[in-house]
């Protein structure tokens, strides 16, 4: 067990501490709350923590872009370690408050988003409210007097701070999951099932720039798991580029792309190598490891027999 200090988006009660706390080794740390996104990075980067753990992104609403305009811009740690959690969001008061008398919801914007279609449908006059998290919109509400106010949240944060659930389930869609990744120092060794994320930036905007970059992961047979475009904030229109991709910056195929990626096209930002995290993560990766070693073992037998006839 590592058992050292990990900042995490907090308040006690966010769906952040749950991930943690779906990982043992990570649960058995000292966990340390933090009120947003860059202040864990910044608990990592000052030495204030070993690791932190932030969300990257939902099934429903997408990127979070604060995660990743934050590693992009912001900070030189990797990424350690990605970790799935289903989300379930309710709406949650003080006891003694009914759903027709809210009035003011609060809850972290991207929960707001992933509620769209139950705020239209029943509580299409009342106010948004935004919070650092859904825990501390909980935190929020329950310190509170009124009873017109509620937040959506965790069911572990409601019980935290006493609130009721008026209404379970709010999300607008089923299959709802966050993916949040541990950030820190160095790159864990590979598994045999791993991915690795980067951010291109364009040398100069011309036709047929990223299909270049693009180009050189095709050639290789490289599975791409998502390409997404963000402001480089240097100016209107200009855009960076991040790529996951299937592999690890120890194989060979992997550094050889982008090699020629950073030689021939674009700047490149290494965000880190890390296992991958998902159902059936790891038999895969327990079986991809089983045959990279076969494979390996093959290669360096037919290296061996290569003679020197000098």
């Amino acid at each position: 067990m590592h058992q050292g200090r990990l900042a995490y988006l907090g308040p006690a009660g966010t769906f952040t501490e749950e991930a943690v706390r779906t990982q043992a080794d990570l649960a058995a740390d000292t966990l340390v709350p933090q009120r947003s996104v860059p202040d864990v990075i910044n608990a990592v980067e000052s030495g204030e923590c070993d690791r932190g753990v932030v969300p990257l992104e939902n099934s429903i609403e997408g990127s979070v872009t604060v995660t990743l305009d934050a590693l992009a811009f912001d900070t030189q740690l990797l990424i350690r370690r990605e970790i799935d959690l289903p989300i379930t969001l309710n709406l949650c008061a003080k006891p003694g408050a009914t759903l027709d008398a809210i009035t003011t919801v609060a809850s972290h914007p991207h929960a707001h988003a992933q509620c769209r279609l139950f705020m239209r449908s029943q509580l299409p006059d009342a106010v948004v409210e935004a919070a650092n998290s859904t825990s501390e919109a909980a935190r929020d509400v329950a310190k509170g007097r009124s009873l017109t106010k509620a937040a959506i949240c965790t069911r572990a944060a409601a019980e935290l701070y006493g609130l009721e659930v008026l209404v379970p389930e709010v999300q607008d869609h089923t299959g709802n999951v966050t993916r949040f990744v541990l950030v820190g120092h160095g790159i864990p060794a590979p598994t045999g099932h791993d991915k690795t994320s980067i951010v291109c930036f364009q040398r100069e905007d011309r036709p047929g720039s990223l299909l270049a970059i693009l180009a050189e992961f095709a050639s290789r047979s490289i599975n791409l798991n998502k390409l997404e475009s963000r402001p480089t904030k240097a100016s209107l229109g200009d855009y960076c580029f991040f790529i996951d991709f299937d592999g690890h910056i120890a194989d060979e195929i992997v550094a050889d792309c982008l090699r020629n990626l950073s030689a021939k096209q674009a700047d490149v930002k290494f965000l880190g190598s890390y296992p991958v995290a998902g159902d059936g993560a790891v038999p895969r990766r327990k079986a991809m490891s089983k045959r990279w070693r076969d494979a390996n073992a093959w290669i360096n037998d037919l290296r061996n027999q290569i003679q020197d006839d000098q």
